[in-house]
């Protein structure tokens, strides 16, 4: 044990040596991070953020999706999250006759309230450190049972730290009965769409509203009729008074994936080529959805919440090359790790070791990268599986267009077909005997029974040449999953040198922040409103307005064409309470910036100022900082933040759903 205690004194003195705005830190470790917080603005204490005594901001933060974050505004279980985190189920509760997608969902009492099947959120009860629990010889799946006993809906996780070098046990409590209560329209909510995305200045109000349900003792719950709103042990105190350059603000979320201890070889294989590959990829899907909507509103509806998400990556993806490339990223790296051979020569191995298992291991995971963005994208072969569940078919064939799915399959198998090296055996004989990809790709879909509902309903699947499809992709998938890893320095035979070399680093660089990389667990942010050079003579200001959205208003576009409930509040300047001056105008503030450290994961995350008060909802990051999963700039990064003053005055004045605001206690 004395191996264990040494490493926990190194990470402890490592970890808070140095006090930067980088950095996610571990909440239940906050109070080593408090004096630097309270020295920034912050006027709380370590117990308010996070504890388990007694009520504190955790309890107010929920894991939306397993893939956002949200907060709770009510002791009614409202909570809010990003337009874009909740379009998924906006999406599936809606139809050609009822678009709350276009024309936004205002619910005016929780009667009119819809639930969402599937959708789920999750709050933290606990987190522990198990390293010592785990090196004395306790299993995992042992600590995650005890655990999930502790109370009903209970379910937990336990997730390694600092590459293996910690252990911690995450329990949280699983509400499944989630309903949605307010979206505003698409072109509020993603106001700009992929135009606008990961750009400064901003004008996007990403935000809906839901609630969460539970039984009559507030204990989690599947979707019943019957259920009441649930009450949390805290939620949020939502704030109007604004923020100015330099004000304290605090990010608390579920930031999902950094990679801020990578070597030279992983940053350039992201920055020449994993990330152009897939940015290409993404581009030809990208047009062949586009122009399939520009056609016809019902497919627009269809590939909705399909395009944005395959939009989302693909822009920050641009971004993160185009911040490597600026930073010298590759170079720094290179610099950093020949210092550190030159200082540590007894350690040189561990880059040694970490080169050749790069090499090792680089081009498999290419593969599976490529059968991520290629193959996987081609829709219709889920047919084969899902055809035993009547629901699942239904709802398939709901949001499907088989003319889209052809083209995406002409495109991405023609794709995969000159860039794979894995060993596709069974699909290299398919496109062989019918002279190549793209002439497979249309005698498959020509000649498929799957297209459409009824087809499927009339053809016996076995004999359907989909089937010969899917199978052949099986065959590439069974060859791919042994790099089926969230970063390709996370394959174990790459990560586990990765173990001794950050134990390395904390032992030599004392003057380095050491935070464990995001992974999609709790963490804290904290920073400040600030604008920034965004090039030569171009100052960006960290505030932007309604007078930004006028100015973008444009009825002929459709993700520019705001309703016209906003228009004539502009035009009356019915603003309400929620008018300021600004600039020598009378507006409405819309979104601001500051030097949070966020990732995905961060999207629908509360911003809150040094009273822990919301001001705001995280849902993006400049152009410039999407590099930040790999190396932070505090000169560059910004996090881009929807203004609560703008949420309220659009649940106000757009959606008439002043009731709401009651509720929030405004």
């Amino acid at each position: 044990m004395k191996r264990f205690t040494i490493l926990v004194a190194l990470l402890l003195a490592t970890t808070f040596s140095a006090f930067a705005d980088k950095g996610m830190w571990l909440p239940s470790l906050i109070a080593s991070r408090i004096d630097d917080m309270k020295a920034k603005g912050f006027k709380l204490e370590a117990e308010d953020i996070y504890s388990i005594n007694q009520a504190s901001l955790k309890d107010a933060v929920v894991l939306f999706d397993g893939g956002c974050t949200g907060e709770i505004v009510s002791n009614e279980g409202l909570l809010i999250t990003n337009h874009h985190c909740g379009y998924d189920a906006i999406q599936a509760l809606s139809s050609v006759e009822h678009d709350y997608l276009t024309d936004g969902f205002w619910a005016m009492s929780k009667e009119e309230e819809l639930p969402c099947p599937g959708l789920k959120v999750h709050i933290l009860v606990r987190m522990e450190d198990v390293t010592e629990r785990i090196a004395k010889g306790e299993k995992v799946e042992k600590i995650i049972a005890k655990a999930q006993k502790e109370g009903k809906g209970y379910v937990a996780k336990v997730e390694q730290l600092y590459y293996g070098n910690q252990a911690y046990l995450f329990v949280y409590r699983e509400f499944s009965d989630v309903r949605l209560v307010a979206a505003p329209p698409t072109t509020i909510g993603k106001f700009g769409a992929d135009n606008d995305n990961w750009i400064w200045p901003r004008h996007t109000g990403d935000f809906s509203i839901f609630r969460i349900y539970v039984n009559g003792k507030n204990e989690p719950a599947a979707y019943n009729a019957n259920n009441k709103p649930y009450t949390p042990a805290r939620h949020f105190k939502v704030s109007t008074e604004g923020v100015k350059e330099g004000d304290f603000t605090m990010i608390y979320g579920f930031p999902g994936n950094t990679q801020e201890y990578i070597t030279s070889d992983a940053v350039k294989y992201i920055a020449e080529k994993s990330d152009p590959t897939k940015i290409e990829l993404r581009t030809q899907r990208l047009d062949i959805i586009g122009a399939a909507q520009k056609l016809s509103p019902e497919t627009r509806i269809k590939y909705a919440a399909k395009q944005a998400n395959i939009a989302n990556a693909w822009k920050k993806w641009q971004g993160e090359v185009k911040g490597i490339n600026r930073l010298g990223t590759y170079s720094k790296k290179l610099d950093y790790e020949a210092k550190f051979r030159e200082q540590n020569p007894d350690k040189a191995y561990l880059l040694d070791s970490l080169e050749a298992s790069y090499a090792k291991n680089m081009e498999g995971y290419f593969n599976y990268e490529l059968f991520n963005e290629t193959l996987r994208g081609i829709e219709l072969q889920q047919v084969v599986f899902l055809a035993s569940d009547a629901a699942a078919i239904e709802r398939f064939y709901k949001d499907f267009d088989v003319e889209v799915d052809r083209e995406l399959a002409v495109a991405m198998l023609k794709a995969y077909e000159e860039l794979a090296t894995a060993d596709a055996t069974s699909l290299r004989k398919l496109f062989a005997q019918h002279g190549g990809a793209e002439q497979y790709a249309n005698w498959l879909y020509d000649n498929t029974k799957l297209g459409t509902f009824e087809g499927f309903k009339a053809t016996n699947i076995a004999e359907d040449p989909m089937v010969e499809f899917a199978n052949a992709v099986i065959e590439i998938q069974r060859y791919v999953k042994q790099f089926a890893y969230r970063n390709l320095s996370n394959i174990p035979d790459i990560q586990r040198w990765y173990q001794p070399y950050v134990k390395a680093l904390m032992e030599w660089d004392k003057e380095r922040a050491f935070f464990p990389d995001a992974n999609l667990t709790l963490r804290v942010a904290y920073g400040k409103v600030a604008g920034y050079e965004y090039e030569d003579a171009v100052w960006h200001n960290p505030q932007t307005t309604l007078e930004g959205i006028i100015a973008k208003d444009n009825p002929e576009i459709y993700d520019y064409n705001v309703p016209q409930a906003l228009r004539d509040a502009y035009a009356k300047k019915d603003y309400g309470r929620w008018g300021i001056e600004l600039n020598g105008k009378y507006t409405v503030p819309v979104c601001f910036i500051a030097t949070n450290h966020t990732t995905g994961g961060n999207s629908g995350s509360p911003v809150i100022n040094a009273n822990g008060e919301l001001i705001g909802v995280n849902f993006d990051r400049t152009w410039l900082s999407t590099m930040s999963d790999i190396e932070f700039d505090e000169t560059l990064c910004r996090n881009i933040i929807c203004d609560i003053r703008y949420v309220l005055f659009v649940v106000d004045k757009v959606g008439g759903a002043g009731w709401l605001i009651d509720e929030m206690g405004l």
